[in-house]
């Protein structure tokens, strides 16, 4: 067997691993936030209170998009329906990523471009709220899905970067990362989800004891 000799470029390690580069990545974190913030404050408020107007009607969050952004809507779906900050009921969210059953029947009985669309479909209702995420905003299953989700009466959000693609266009509510790195994209969304959870369940609970 042949021995895989994978070759170094001399001076990338003196040049990555260092305390300037690791301050640097943060600052650009930091700053990509911030900018982010002063774009859509009040937006965000506006969906936490429709998050929860939707909930208290019975509704659902549906949450869903590829790779890391699959990892988020499950994270964010998590932080519903167990508890982000206090104790209480759980909230009705879900992430279309988790079941591989489902994914894996869509995809290989119609394509994989249909893999969130036929969920949105059978599982979701009108006043629903659904959370589209992807960095690029071209991902064509996630899209299919926003597209489904607005025949169904359902509420279009969508978490992106990279000027918007075409998913922000497609929703009601397009929340545009100032970014094209998809790193510095993912970690403003997973902040963003974060103050969410916090504002709706502090909003729902309000009057809890």
């Amino acid at each position: 067997m042949d021995t895989v000799v994978f070759s170094h470029m001399p001076g990338l390690e003196s040049r990555l691993m260092n305390r300037e580069h690791v301050e640097q990545r943060f600052r650009e974190s930091g700053e990509v936030k911030s900018q982010f913030v002063q774009t859509h404050a009040e937006q965000i408020v506006k969906v936490a209170e429709l998050i929860v107007a939707s909930l208290r009607s019975g509704g659902k969050i549906l949450l869903f998009g590829n790779g890391g952004s699959a990892t988020d809507a499950s994270h964010i779906a998590a932080e519903f329906v167990g508890r982000y900050d206090r104790d209480r009921m759980p909230l009705s969210a879900l992430a279309l990523g988790t079941d591989m059953a489902a994914m894996t029947c869509i995809a290989n009985d119609y394509e994989f471009a249909d893999i969130f669309a036929r969920q949105i479909i059978g599982l979701g209702r009108k006043g629903d709220v659904a959370i589209a995420i992807s960095t690029s905003g071209h991902s064509p299953n996630v899209l299919k899905a926003v597209e489904a989700a607005r025949q169904e009466g359902i509420t279009t959000v969508a978490w992106t970067g990279k000027g918007g693609g075409k998913l922000a266009a497609l929703v009601e509510y397009p929340f545009v990362v100032p970014s094209n790195v998809t790193a510095r994209i993912q970690e403003c969304h997973i902040t963003l989800g974060h103050v969410l959870c916090e504002l709706v369940e502090e909003k729902f609970f309000a009057n809890a004891s």
